[in-house]
Protein backbone atom coordinates (compact mmCIF):
# COMPACT_ATOMS: atom_id res chain seq x y z
CA UNK A 1 0.00 0.00 0.00
CA UNK A 2 1.25 3.79 -0.37
CA UNK A 3 1.26 5.97 3.06
CA UNK A 4 -0.90 4.71 6.10
CA UNK A 5 -2.77 7.97 6.42
CA UNK A 6 -2.18 9.19 2.84
CA UNK A 7 -6.18 9.20 2.03
CA UNK A 8 -6.81 11.51 4.80
CA UNK A 9 -4.28 14.07 4.13
CA UNK A 10 -3.22 14.33 0.63
CA UNK A 11 -6.11 15.19 -2.02
CA UNK A 12 -6.35 14.20 -6.16
CA UNK A 13 -4.15 15.38 -8.28
CA UNK A 14 -5.23 15.98 -11.58
CA UNK A 15 -3.10 16.21 -14.95
CA UNK A 16 -2.21 19.74 -16.35
CA UNK A 17 -4.97 20.07 -19.17
CA UNK A 18 -3.66 22.80 -21.51
CA UNK A 19 -6.23 25.64 -21.69
CA UNK A 20 -8.65 25.36 -24.68
CA UNK A 21 -7.80 28.43 -26.33
CA UNK A 22 -3.84 26.82 -27.19
CA UNK A 23 -5.11 23.27 -27.26
CA UNK A 24 -7.46 23.81 -30.33
CA UNK A 25 -5.16 25.14 -32.52
CA UNK A 26 -3.75 21.54 -32.98
CA UNK A 27 -3.87 18.24 -33.06
CA UNK A 28 -0.88 17.41 -30.48
CA UNK A 29 -1.73 15.65 -26.99
CA UNK A 30 -2.51 18.60 -24.72
CA UNK A 31 -2.94 16.35 -21.47
CA UNK A 32 0.67 16.46 -19.78
CA UNK A 33 2.08 13.19 -17.27
CA UNK A 34 2.42 14.44 -13.43
CA UNK A 35 5.46 15.05 -12.58
CA UNK A 36 7.59 12.53 -9.87
CA UNK A 37 6.37 14.17 -6.66
CA UNK A 38 2.55 14.33 -8.16
CA UNK A 39 2.81 10.84 -9.01
CA UNK A 40 4.54 9.63 -5.77
CA UNK A 41 1.90 11.72 -3.34
CA UNK A 42 -1.14 10.15 -5.75
CA UNK A 43 0.07 7.10 -4.76
CA UNK A 44 0.47 7.57 -0.77
CA UNK A 45 -3.80 8.19 -0.86
CA UNK A 46 -3.82 4.35 -1.94
CA UNK A 47 -5.86 3.13 1.09
CA UNK A 48 -5.09 -0.53 1.68
CA UNK A 49 -8.79 -1.35 1.52
CA UNK A 50 -8.35 -5.00 2.16
CA UNK A 51 -9.98 -6.27 -0.74
CA UNK A 52 -8.92 -4.17 -4.08
CA UNK A 53 -12.44 -3.37 -5.67
CA UNK A 54 -9.95 -1.43 -8.62
CA UNK A 55 -8.51 -4.55 -9.61
CA UNK A 56 -11.59 -6.66 -10.53
CA UNK A 57 -12.77 -3.04 -12.36
CA UNK A 58 -9.99 -3.00 -14.73
CA UNK A 59 -10.72 -5.37 -17.82
CA UNK A 60 -7.30 -6.30 -17.64
CA UNK A 61 -7.15 -7.11 -13.63
CA UNK A 62 -3.89 -4.42 -13.50
CA UNK A 63 -2.38 -5.12 -10.22
CA UNK A 64 -3.43 -1.68 -9.10
CA UNK A 65 -2.40 -1.29 -5.28
CA UNK A 66 1.29 -3.13 -5.71
CA UNK A 67 2.03 -0.42 -8.52
CA UNK A 68 0.53 2.85 -6.53
CA UNK A 69 3.03 1.58 -3.52
CA UNK A 70 5.74 1.50 -5.66
CA UNK A 71 5.15 4.69 -7.15
CA UNK A 72 4.87 6.14 -4.13
CA UNK A 73 8.45 4.59 -3.05
CA UNK A 74 9.87 5.92 -6.54
CA UNK A 75 10.50 2.78 -7.38
CA UNK A 76 9.45 3.38 -10.63
CA UNK A 77 10.98 0.75 -12.68
CA UNK A 78 9.69 -2.42 -10.74
CA UNK A 79 6.50 0.15 -10.83
CA UNK A 80 6.73 -0.79 -14.71
CA UNK A 81 7.31 -4.35 -14.24
CA UNK A 82 3.81 -4.98 -12.45
CA UNK A 83 2.25 -2.80 -14.94
CA UNK A 84 3.41 -4.75 -18.40
CA UNK A 85 2.71 -7.55 -16.22
CA UNK A 86 -1.33 -7.44 -17.22
CA UNK A 87 -0.87 -4.88 -19.65
CA UNK A 88 0.71 -5.24 -23.26
CA UNK A 89 0.13 -1.34 -24.23
CA UNK A 90 -0.05 1.26 -20.96
CA UNK A 91 0.35 4.05 -23.04
CA UNK A 92 -3.23 3.56 -24.65
CA UNK A 93 -5.06 2.56 -21.85
CA UNK A 94 -3.37 5.50 -19.78
CA UNK A 95 -4.94 7.86 -22.64
CA UNK A 96 -8.40 6.79 -23.76
CA UNK A 97 -9.25 4.26 -21.35
CA UNK A 98 -12.45 5.43 -19.32
CA UNK A 99 -10.98 4.55 -16.38
CA UNK A 100 -13.52 1.98 -14.88
CA UNK A 101 -10.76 0.76 -11.91
CA UNK A 102 -11.10 4.53 -10.35
CA UNK A 103 -14.98 4.10 -10.28
CA UNK A 104 -14.37 0.47 -8.49
CA UNK A 105 -11.36 2.44 -6.01
CA UNK A 106 -12.95 2.29 -2.58
CA UNK A 107 -12.12 5.84 -1.87
CA UNK A 108 -14.83 6.83 -4.41
CA UNK A 109 -17.47 5.81 -2.37
CA UNK A 110 -17.26 9.30 -0.71
CA UNK A 111 -13.94 10.85 -1.63
CA UNK A 112 -12.78 11.56 -4.76
CA UNK A 113 -10.83 8.22 -6.09
CA UNK A 114 -6.80 7.60 -6.28
CA UNK A 115 -5.98 8.89 -9.61
CA UNK A 116 -4.88 5.28 -11.27
CA UNK A 117 -4.94 6.65 -14.75
CA UNK A 118 -2.78 9.03 -14.01
CA UNK A 119 -0.40 7.03 -12.13
CA UNK A 120 -0.68 4.72 -15.52
CA UNK A 121 0.04 7.59 -17.55
CA UNK A 122 2.79 8.05 -15.59
CA UNK A 123 4.79 4.84 -15.10
CA UNK A 124 4.57 4.14 -19.28
CA UNK A 125 5.80 7.57 -19.83
CA UNK A 126 8.43 7.64 -17.27
CA UNK A 127 9.68 3.84 -18.79
CA UNK A 128 9.84 5.03 -22.11
CA UNK A 129 11.50 8.28 -21.32
CA UNK A 130 13.97 5.94 -18.96
CA UNK A 131 14.69 3.13 -22.35
CA UNK A 132 13.42 0.27 -19.75
CA UNK A 133 11.13 -0.47 -23.02
CA UNK A 134 12.67 -3.36 -24.55
CA UNK A 135 12.06 -6.02 -26.88
CA UNK A 136 11.14 -9.63 -25.35
CA UNK A 137 12.18 -11.90 -28.33
CA UNK A 138 11.63 -15.76 -27.09
CA UNK A 139 15.02 -17.84 -25.95
CA UNK A 140 13.42 -20.64 -28.54
CA UNK A 141 11.20 -20.92 -31.25
CA UNK A 142 8.15 -23.55 -31.53
CA UNK A 143 8.32 -23.62 -35.26
CA UNK A 144 4.75 -23.32 -35.03
CA UNK A 145 2.87 -20.21 -37.61
CA UNK A 146 0.00 -17.88 -36.80
CA UNK A 147 -1.95 -15.23 -38.36
CA UNK A 148 -3.45 -12.94 -36.35
CA UNK A 149 -6.11 -10.81 -38.97
CA UNK A 150 -6.30 -7.16 -37.41
CA UNK A 151 -4.39 -4.84 -36.11
CA UNK A 152 -6.10 -2.95 -33.63
CA UNK A 153 -5.36 -3.43 -29.81
CA UNK A 154 -6.73 -7.23 -29.44
CA UNK A 155 -4.33 -7.93 -32.71
CA UNK A 156 -1.35 -6.23 -31.45
CA UNK A 157 -1.51 -7.95 -27.58
CA UNK A 158 -2.37 -11.17 -29.04
CA UNK A 159 0.44 -10.59 -31.63
CA UNK A 160 3.02 -9.62 -29.20
CA UNK A 161 2.08 -12.61 -26.61
CA UNK A 162 2.17 -15.12 -29.43
CA UNK A 163 5.82 -13.93 -30.16
CA UNK A 164 6.99 -13.65 -27.02
CA UNK A 165 6.06 -17.53 -26.76
CA UNK A 166 8.26 -18.32 -29.45
CA UNK A 167 5.65 -18.80 -32.30
CA UNK A 168 6.15 -17.07 -35.79
CA UNK A 169 3.52 -14.73 -36.02
CA UNK A 170 2.35 -12.72 -39.15
CA UNK A 171 -0.26 -9.70 -38.48
CA UNK A 172 -2.58 -8.39 -41.49
CA UNK A 173 -3.64 -5.39 -41.54
CA UNK A 174 -5.98 -4.27 -44.26
CA UNK A 175 -4.98 -0.18 -44.02
CA UNK A 176 -1.54 1.32 -44.85
CA UNK A 177 -0.30 1.44 -40.77
CA UNK A 178 -0.43 -0.86 -38.04
CA UNK A 179 -3.25 0.44 -34.93
CA UNK A 180 -6.73 -0.51 -36.16
CA UNK A 181 -9.00 2.14 -34.84
CA UNK A 182 -6.51 3.34 -32.66
CA UNK A 183 -4.57 4.22 -35.71
CA UNK A 184 -7.55 5.53 -37.75
CA UNK A 185 -10.59 6.56 -35.47
CA UNK A 186 -9.00 8.02 -32.20
CA UNK A 187 -7.96 11.56 -32.81
CA UNK A 188 -4.13 12.35 -32.33
CA UNK A 189 -5.02 14.33 -29.84
CA UNK A 190 -6.52 11.92 -27.41
CA UNK A 191 -3.32 9.80 -28.35
CA UNK A 192 -0.09 10.54 -31.00
CA UNK A 193 0.23 7.49 -33.16
CA UNK A 194 3.99 7.77 -32.59
CA UNK A 195 2.86 5.13 -29.31
CA UNK A 196 1.83 3.26 -32.07
CA UNK A 197 5.08 3.23 -33.86
CA UNK A 198 7.54 2.54 -30.81
CA UNK A 199 5.41 -0.52 -30.48
CA UNK A 200 5.40 -1.80 -33.76
CA UNK A 201 9.47 -1.76 -33.81
CA UNK A 202 9.08 -3.83 -30.25
CA UNK A 203 6.88 -6.36 -31.59
CA UNK A 204 9.31 -6.46 -34.84
CA UNK A 205 12.00 -7.09 -33.06
CA UNK A 206 10.58 -9.48 -31.08
CA UNK A 207 9.43 -11.65 -34.35
CA UNK A 208 6.43 -10.84 -35.10
CA UNK A 209 5.83 -9.67 -39.12
CA UNK A 210 3.56 -6.80 -40.30
CA UNK A 211 1.84 -7.06 -43.67
CA UNK A 212 -0.12 -3.72 -44.33
CA UNK A 213 -2.36 -3.13 -47.19
CA UNK A 214 -3.33 -6.99 -47.07
CA UNK A 215 -7.46 -7.18 -46.83
CA UNK A 216 -8.23 -10.55 -45.69
CA UNK A 217 -11.15 -12.08 -47.66
CA UNK A 218 -12.21 -8.74 -49.81
CA UNK A 219 -12.51 -9.07 -53.45
CA UNK A 220 -10.01 -6.05 -54.57
CA UNK A 221 -6.45 -4.88 -55.46
CA UNK A 222 -5.18 -5.35 -52.15
CA UNK A 223 -7.40 -8.78 -51.10
CA UNK A 224 -6.09 -11.99 -50.20
CA UNK A 225 -8.41 -15.80 -49.87
CA UNK A 226 -9.39 -15.77 -46.15
CA UNK A 227 -9.60 -19.72 -46.48
CA UNK A 228 -6.31 -19.37 -48.10
CA UNK A 229 -4.96 -17.69 -45.03
CA UNK A 230 -6.24 -20.55 -42.92
CA UNK A 231 -4.52 -23.20 -44.90
CA UNK A 232 -1.31 -21.62 -44.61
CA UNK A 233 -1.14 -21.59 -40.71
CA UNK A 234 -1.60 -23.58 -37.69
CA UNK A 235 -3.90 -21.38 -36.23
CA UNK A 236 -5.25 -17.82 -36.89
CA UNK A 237 -6.81 -15.16 -34.85
CA UNK A 238 -9.37 -13.30 -35.73
CA UNK A 239 -9.37 -9.13 -34.51
CA UNK A 240 -10.89 -7.55 -37.30
CA UNK A 241 -12.81 -5.30 -35.14
CA UNK A 242 -16.65 -4.44 -34.98
CA UNK A 243 -17.04 -1.93 -37.91
CA UNK A 244 -20.56 -2.44 -39.41
CA UNK A 245 -22.06 1.28 -38.28
CA UNK A 246 -25.45 1.56 -37.10
CA UNK A 247 -27.67 3.51 -39.66
CA UNK A 248 -30.20 6.44 -39.26
CA UNK A 249 -33.58 5.24 -41.53
CA UNK A 250 -34.76 8.61 -41.75
CA UNK A 251 -35.84 10.65 -45.25
CA UNK A 252 -33.05 12.63 -46.41
CA UNK A 253 -30.51 10.05 -45.57
CA UNK A 254 -29.11 9.73 -48.49
CA UNK A 255 -28.04 13.75 -48.56
CA UNK A 256 -24.58 14.55 -49.35
CA UNK A 257 -23.49 16.02 -46.01
CA UNK A 258 -24.76 12.92 -43.67
CA UNK A 259 -21.68 10.74 -43.05
CA UNK A 260 -20.89 8.15 -40.80
CA UNK A 261 -18.03 9.07 -37.78
CA UNK A 262 -16.08 6.72 -39.16
CA UNK A 263 -15.94 8.61 -42.50
CA UNK A 264 -14.94 11.70 -41.15
CA UNK A 265 -11.89 11.14 -38.40
CA UNK A 266 -9.72 8.69 -39.99
CA UNK A 267 -9.45 11.15 -42.49
CA UNK A 268 -8.05 13.59 -40.21
CA UNK A 269 -6.04 10.86 -38.65
CA UNK A 270 -4.02 10.76 -42.17
CA UNK A 271 -3.89 14.52 -42.68
CA UNK A 272 -2.25 14.29 -39.55
CA UNK A 273 0.26 12.02 -40.44
CA UNK A 274 1.16 14.13 -44.24
CA UNK A 275 -0.39 11.65 -46.29
CA UNK A 276 -0.98 13.48 -49.24
CA UNK A 277 -4.50 13.78 -51.31
CA UNK A 278 -6.83 12.72 -48.14
CA UNK A 279 -10.54 13.54 -49.71
CA UNK A 280 -11.47 17.02 -48.54
CA UNK A 281 -14.63 16.37 -45.66
CA UNK A 282 -14.03 19.27 -43.40
CA UNK A 283 -16.05 20.10 -41.03
CA UNK A 284 -14.36 24.27 -41.63
CA UNK A 285 -17.29 27.07 -41.59
CA UNK A 286 -20.10 24.57 -41.29
CA UNK A 287 -22.95 24.32 -38.62
CA UNK A 288 -22.13 20.25 -37.83
CA UNK A 289 -24.92 18.31 -36.20
CA UNK A 290 -23.28 15.10 -34.08
CA UNK A 291 -25.99 12.30 -33.82
CA UNK A 292 -24.53 10.35 -30.66
CA UNK A 293 -23.63 10.47 -27.55
CA UNK A 294 -20.60 8.49 -26.55
CA UNK A 295 -16.83 8.63 -27.04
CA UNK A 296 -16.81 8.65 -30.98
CA UNK A 297 -19.40 11.45 -31.09
CA UNK A 298 -17.05 13.41 -28.35
CA UNK A 299 -14.05 12.89 -30.74
CA UNK A 300 -16.55 14.22 -33.89
CA UNK A 301 -17.20 17.39 -31.64
CA UNK A 302 -12.96 17.95 -31.16
CA UNK A 303 -12.02 17.15 -34.70
CA UNK A 304 -14.66 19.46 -35.81
CA UNK A 305 -13.71 22.47 -33.54
CA UNK A 306 -10.12 21.95 -34.41
CA UNK A 307 -11.05 22.14 -37.98
CA UNK A 308 -12.94 25.25 -37.95
CA UNK A 309 -16.50 24.73 -37.08
CA UNK A 310 -19.11 27.87 -37.15
CA UNK A 311 -21.23 25.72 -34.74
CA UNK A 312 -21.21 22.19 -33.47
CA UNK A 313 -24.55 20.56 -31.56
CA UNK A 314 -24.83 16.51 -29.77
CA UNK A 315 -27.83 15.04 -29.83
CA UNK A 316 -28.38 11.54 -27.80
CA UNK A 317 -31.41 9.68 -28.07
CA UNK A 318 -31.11 8.91 -24.35
CA UNK A 319 -32.17 11.11 -21.56
CA UNK A 320 -29.66 13.16 -19.70
CA UNK A 321 -28.13 11.04 -17.23
CA UNK A 322 -27.75 12.45 -13.23
CA UNK A 323 -24.57 15.19 -12.71
CA UNK A 324 -23.61 12.85 -9.75
CA UNK A 325 -24.68 9.00 -9.27
CA UNK A 326 -25.79 7.03 -6.34
CA UNK A 327 -22.48 6.19 -4.86
CA UNK A 328 -24.11 3.65 -2.27
CA UNK A 329 -26.42 2.38 -4.69
CA UNK A 330 -24.16 1.74 -7.81
CA UNK A 331 -20.11 1.28 -6.17
CA UNK A 332 -18.22 -0.47 -7.20
CA UNK A 333 -19.59 -1.13 -10.52
CA UNK A 334 -19.12 1.76 -13.15
CA UNK A 335 -22.38 4.53 -12.57
CA UNK A 336 -24.40 6.19 -15.54
CA UNK A 337 -23.60 9.91 -14.97
CA UNK A 338 -23.43 13.11 -16.99
CA UNK A 339 -19.61 12.90 -18.47
CA UNK A 340 -18.48 15.99 -20.02
CA UNK A 341 -15.20 15.07 -22.44
CA UNK A 342 -12.43 17.99 -23.12
CA UNK A 343 -14.09 17.78 -26.43
CA UNK A 344 -17.29 19.57 -24.87
CA UNK A 345 -15.34 21.78 -23.10
CA UNK A 346 -14.27 23.20 -26.17
CA UNK A 347 -17.40 23.70 -27.35
CA UNK A 348 -20.80 22.16 -28.27
CA UNK A 349 -24.18 22.66 -27.58
CA UNK A 350 -25.45 19.46 -26.18
CA UNK A 351 -29.01 18.13 -26.20
CA UNK A 352 -30.86 14.79 -24.63
CA UNK A 353 -33.84 13.09 -25.20
CA UNK A 354 -33.53 14.11 -29.32
CA UNK A 355 -34.99 11.81 -31.93
CA UNK A 356 -33.86 12.38 -35.61
CA UNK A 357 -37.34 12.56 -37.94
CA UNK A 358 -35.38 13.70 -40.89
CA UNK A 359 -33.14 15.22 -43.29
CA UNK A 360 -33.77 18.69 -45.40
CA UNK A 361 -31.81 20.40 -48.19
CA UNK A 362 -31.72 21.49 -51.62
CA UNK A 363 -29.24 20.29 -54.71
CA UNK A 364 -28.39 17.03 -53.24
CA UNK A 365 -27.02 18.62 -50.14
CA UNK A 366 -28.12 18.75 -46.59
CA UNK A 367 -29.44 22.13 -45.06
CA UNK A 368 -31.24 21.25 -41.65
CA UNK A 369 -32.21 18.20 -39.49
CA UNK A 370 -35.40 17.75 -38.53
CA UNK A 371 -36.01 16.19 -34.84
CA UNK A 372 -38.66 15.97 -32.03
CA UNK A 373 -38.26 15.41 -28.29
CA UNK A 374 -39.17 11.89 -26.91
CA UNK A 375 -39.89 10.68 -23.47
CA UNK A 376 -38.96 7.23 -21.74
CA UNK A 377 -40.98 5.80 -19.79
CA UNK A 378 -40.85 2.11 -18.46
CA UNK A 379 -37.95 1.35 -21.30
CA UNK A 380 -40.43 2.73 -23.92
CA UNK A 381 -39.73 5.46 -26.15
CA UNK A 382 -42.50 7.82 -27.13
CA UNK A 383 -42.76 10.93 -29.00
CA UNK A 384 -43.41 14.45 -27.22
CA UNK A 385 -46.38 15.78 -29.10
CA UNK A 386 -45.87 19.37 -30.70
CA UNK A 387 -42.12 19.36 -29.62
CA UNK A 388 -40.94 18.91 -33.71
CA UNK A 389 -37.99 21.45 -34.40
CA UNK A 390 -35.49 22.10 -36.73
CA UNK A 391 -31.70 22.86 -36.70
CA UNK A 392 -29.32 24.00 -39.39
CA UNK A 393 -27.00 21.53 -40.69
CA UNK A 394 -24.47 21.80 -42.70
CA UNK A 395 -22.97 18.56 -41.87
CA UNK A 396 -24.04 15.40 -40.17
CA UNK A 397 -21.92 12.83 -38.69
CA UNK A 398 -23.51 9.38 -37.34
CA UNK A 399 -21.91 8.51 -34.29
CA UNK A 400 -24.21 5.99 -32.89
CA UNK A 401 -22.29 2.65 -31.82
CA UNK A 402 -21.30 0.01 -34.45
CA UNK A 403 -24.32 -3.20 -34.44
CA UNK A 404 -21.49 -6.28 -35.33
CA UNK A 405 -18.33 -7.12 -37.60
CA UNK A 406 -18.66 -6.56 -40.53
CA UNK A 407 -19.92 -9.90 -42.39
CA UNK A 408 -19.74 -9.81 -46.01
CA UNK A 409 -16.02 -10.95 -47.12
CA UNK A 410 -13.73 -12.23 -44.68
CA UNK A 411 -16.20 -14.09 -42.36
CA UNK A 412 -18.74 -14.90 -44.59
CA UNK A 413 -15.82 -16.52 -46.34
CA UNK A 414 -14.95 -18.67 -43.84
CA UNK A 415 -18.63 -19.47 -42.67
CA UNK A 416 -18.19 -18.93 -38.77
CA UNK A 417 -20.86 -19.44 -36.52
CA UNK A 418 -22.15 -16.13 -35.40
CA UNK A 419 -24.22 -15.32 -32.06
CA UNK A 420 -27.71 -13.77 -32.12
CA UNK A 421 -25.90 -10.14 -32.13
CA UNK A 422 -23.99 -11.41 -35.17
CA UNK A 423 -20.59 -10.73 -33.61
CA UNK A 424 -18.23 -14.24 -33.93
CA UNK A 425 -19.45 -16.76 -32.13
CA UNK A 426 -16.70 -18.18 -29.11
CA UNK A 427 -16.33 -18.01 -25.70
CA UNK A 428 -13.97 -16.79 -23.28
CA UNK A 429 -12.29 -19.90 -22.23
CA UNK A 430 -11.18 -21.08 -25.58
CA UNK A 431 -11.53 -18.24 -27.76
CA UNK A 432 -12.17 -21.04 -30.70
CA UNK A 433 -14.73 -19.94 -33.33
CA UNK A 434 -16.68 -22.80 -34.60
CA UNK A 435 -14.13 -23.57 -37.52
CA UNK A 436 -10.74 -25.58 -36.17
CA UNK A 437 -8.00 -23.92 -35.51
CA UNK A 438 -9.74 -20.63 -36.16
CA UNK A 439 -9.62 -18.28 -33.09
CA UNK A 440 -11.75 -15.04 -32.47
CA UNK A 441 -10.69 -12.02 -30.01
CA UNK A 442 -11.62 -8.29 -29.20
CA UNK A 443 -14.59 -6.86 -30.65
CA UNK A 444 -14.97 -8.87 -33.61
CA UNK A 445 -16.31 -11.25 -30.73
CA UNK A 446 -17.48 -9.12 -27.65
CA UNK A 447 -18.91 -6.50 -29.82
CA UNK A 448 -18.11 -2.81 -29.47
CA UNK A 449 -16.44 -2.12 -26.39
CA UNK A 450 -13.32 -0.67 -24.85
CA UNK A 451 -9.64 -0.44 -25.73
CA UNK A 452 -8.73 -1.82 -22.40
CA UNK A 453 -11.25 -5.26 -23.31
CA UNK A 454 -9.54 -5.44 -26.75
CA UNK A 455 -6.19 -5.93 -24.67
CA UNK A 456 -7.36 -8.58 -22.42
CA UNK A 457 -9.05 -10.58 -24.83
CA UNK A 458 -6.12 -10.49 -27.05
CA UNK A 459 -3.93 -11.73 -24.32
CA UNK A 460 -6.46 -14.33 -23.12
CA UNK A 461 -6.72 -15.54 -26.59
CA UNK A 462 -3.17 -16.08 -26.98
CA UNK A 463 -2.76 -18.02 -24.47
CA UNK A 464 -6.09 -20.01 -25.56
CA UNK A 465 -3.59 -20.56 -28.98
CA UNK A 466 -0.51 -21.44 -27.73
CA UNK A 467 -2.22 -24.08 -25.32
CA UNK A 468 -4.23 -25.14 -28.38
CA UNK A 469 -0.44 -25.69 -30.49
CA UNK A 470 1.63 -26.76 -27.56
CA UNK A 471 -0.66 -28.58 -25.30
CA UNK A 472 -0.10 -26.49 -22.83
CA UNK A 473 1.05 -22.69 -21.86
CA UNK A 474 3.28 -20.52 -19.69
CA UNK A 475 1.07 -17.37 -21.00
CA UNK A 476 -0.91 -15.28 -18.82
CA UNK A 477 -4.43 -14.72 -19.08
Amino acid sequence: MGKITGFMELQRIAEVVLPVDERVRSYREFILALKDEEASAQGARCMDCGIPFCQSGCPVNNIIPDWNDLVYRHQWRHALDVLHSTNNFPEFTGRVCPAPCEAACTLNINDDPVGIKSIEHFIIDKGWDEGWVVPQPPSVKTGRRVAVIGSGPAGMACAQQLARAGHDVVLFEKNDRIGGLLRYGIPDFKMSKHHIDRRVEQMRAEGVEFRVGQHVGADSANGISALAVVNQFDAVVLSAGSEHPRDLDVPGRALDGVYFAMDFLPLQNRRVAGDPDVPHLSAAGKHVVVIGGGDTGSDCVGTSNRQGAASVTQFELLPQPPEHENKPLVWPYWPMKLRTSSSHEEGCERDWAVQTKAFVGSGGRVEALVATRVEWSDGKLSPVAGSDFEIKADLVLLAMGYVHPVHQGMLDELGVKYDARGNVNADTESYRTSLPKVFAAGDIRRGQSLVVWAIREGRQCARAVDEFLMGASELPR
